[in-house]
């Protein structure tokens, strides 16, 4: 066997970094016995399949872990987001969940996730430069 060398990539592949998730849910499966981690994506689409509005991340041990939500910029304002996330929290729920996690730049919607009940539980403060990186959370009753 050849020996392993670290190698920086700016363009990793998909199946790279899927590769990279799956070994560090193994061992957090290992660690926690817990098995029951499932993909959560939701989008909203034309007839053409264009993809104007999504929300992915996933679930696991009780909690939903979202990890990017976006709203093409005709429809922000209209609920669209809104909806999202009431989607991802029933589908949350349906699975046991029982807490959702997400994160947003102030720049993003920080204050939008406020009013859909998500608190600030931590901010990074100057990341990136001149921003703050908030960390919100939400439990589910």
């Amino acid at each position: 066997m050849a020996q392993p060398h670290l190698q920086i990539e700016s363009a990793p592949s998909f199946a790279d970094i899927r590769c990279l998730e799956d070994r560090l849910y193994e061992y957090n499966v290992a660690r926690t016995g817990v098995d029951n981690g499932q993909w959560l994506a939701i989008f909203m689409r034309d007839g053409a399949q264009n993809i104007f509005a999504g929300l992915e991340g996933w679930t696991w041990c009780g909690s939903c872990y979202i990890r990017l939500v976006w709203v093409h910029e005709d429809l922000r304002g209209q609920g669209v987001g809104s909806a999202l996330l009431q989607a991802a929290e029933q589908g949350a729920r349906a699975r046991g969940c029982q807490l959702m996690v997400l994160e947003s730049f102030s720049f993003q919607a920080p204050g939008f996730y406020e009013t859909l009940g998500y608190e600030t539980w931590a901010i990074l403060e100057d990341h990136p430069h001149h921003h703050r990186h908030h960390y919100l959370r939400k439990r589910l009753v």
